[in-house]
C-alpha cells in the first residue's frame, strides 16, 4: 500500500507573520479604503487567503484597541480606520505600561534608552503640551 495524501501536497511551508504584522495590515488596508468596508472587502485586499473567521477576529481586536470603528449595515458591519500607525503603536505603548507595576522605572529605563535626537523630540513634545520641564 502506498503513502496516503494527508492533503497538503509538496506546497512550501506556511510562514508565519510576525506579532501585531497582521494587525497592520488589516489597518493599513483600512486606511486605503474609499469608505466603510466589510470583512470580506478587507480579506480581497489581504490577497483572499485567510479565513473569513480570521479576518473578524483582527478587526473585532483592533476595535478593541480603539484602532477601528464599525458600523451595522444590514445583517453585517462595515469597519473604518479610527487611528494611524502611528497612532495604534502609540496605544500598544500605552497598553504596556498600564500593565507595570513600577511606571516610573519603565519610563526612566526607555527614556534613558532613547537616543540624543528622540530624547530631544520628547522634550520638545512635553514642553508644547504643557507636561514637561521648562528650558
Amino acid at each position: 500500500m502506498g503513502k496516503q495524501d494527508d492533503g497538503r501536497g509538496a506546497d512550501p511551508p506556511v510562514r508565519r507573520r510576525g506579532q501585531g504584522e497582521l494587525e497592520a495590515q488589516v489597518l493599513s488596508a483600512l486606511q486605503g479604503a474609499p469608505e466603510p468596508v466589510t470583512a470580506g472587502w478587507v480579506r480581497e485586499r489581504l490577497g483572499g487567503t485567510l479565513a473569513y473567521t480570521t479576518v473578524i477576529t483582527i478587526l473585532t481586536r483592533l476595535q478593541a484597541k480603539g484602532a477601528v470603528t464599525r458600523e451595522r449595515s444590514g445583517r453585517s458591519f462595515t469597519w473604518t480606520a479610527a487611528a494611524d500607525e502611528a497612532g495604534l503603536a502609540a496605544h500598544r505603548m500605552r497598553r504596556v505600561l498600564d500593565n507595570e507595576a513600577d511606571r516610573e522605572a519603565v519610563l526612566v529605563s526607555f527614556v534613558s534608552g532613547l537616543p540624543p535626537q528622540d530624547e530631544e523630540l520628547l522634550r520638545k513634545l512635553l514642553q508644547e503640551t504643557g507636561e514637561g520641564p521648562e528650558s
